[in-house]
């Protein structure tokens, strides 16, 4: 493979770019942009799987990629869009920002269906064991009805979003195009005009 490392990343280095990644965040933003921008499909059907890799970020971890598909699967978007905007906008940085909203929307959506004093007491233990009956009443079912409403909106805007940045990036590349044939047609026939013009 071409350009790879002399010395292969350890474990905690793997962990640790992949927490807080060596480009700055603006740079990481743009890549992401230009992966995105560059993939050879319709406008809607990429900005349709952005808009489903966002939402599906709200959603806890093992449900992403599934409902990701599903979405795309649904509304015809690009499922490798999905994966990036996806991995992306779901990473260990984001995750309780998401989660969180997520799961105080629910709150506020079941708010009579819901213990009073909230998540139980011993909720670090539940974790632990990963009893999943325990967990769905004050935590899983909140986070999942609240995930619904928070990913539509987020998915509708960066929905809108690559679209309009989709059909933006597409024109200017066909004004450069035409612009750089037009400029190759006058440098292959530099006395075209005159000559069209003495004929």
């Amino acid at each position: 493979m071409l350009f790879r490392r002399r010395k292969p990343d350890g474990l905690l280095e793997r962990v640790r770019t992949y927490l807080w990644p060596r480009r700055s965040f603006s740079r990481s933003l743009q890549y992401f942009s230009k992966r995105i921008l560059r993939l050879k499909a319709t406008p809607h059907a990429v900005a349709a799987g952005v808009a489903a890799g966002v939402f599906a970020s709200f959603f806890p971890v093992g449900f992403h990629f599934a409902i990701a598909a599903i979405l795309c699967w649904v509304i015809a978007g690009n499922l490798v869009a999905a994966a990036l905007a996806a991995v992306f906008f779901g990473n260990p940085l984001t995750f309780p920002l998401l989660w969180g909203a997520s799961w105080e929307t629910g709150k506020l959506i079941l708010h009579d269906r819901l213990p009073a004093h909230g998540p139980p007491a011993h909720l670090g233990e539940m974790l632990h064991k990963l009893s999943f009956a325990q967990l769905w009443k004050p935590v899983l079912e909140p986070m999942l009805i609240g995930a619904i409403p928070l990913g539509l909106v987020f998915g509708l805007l960066f929905y809108g979003i690559t679209r309009w940045g989709m059909n933006a990036f597409r024109e200017q590349r066909r004004k450069r195009l035409a612009e750089r044939a037009r400029r190759h047609g006058q440098s292959t026939h530099p006395g075209g005009s005159i000559g069209s013009a003495a004929r």
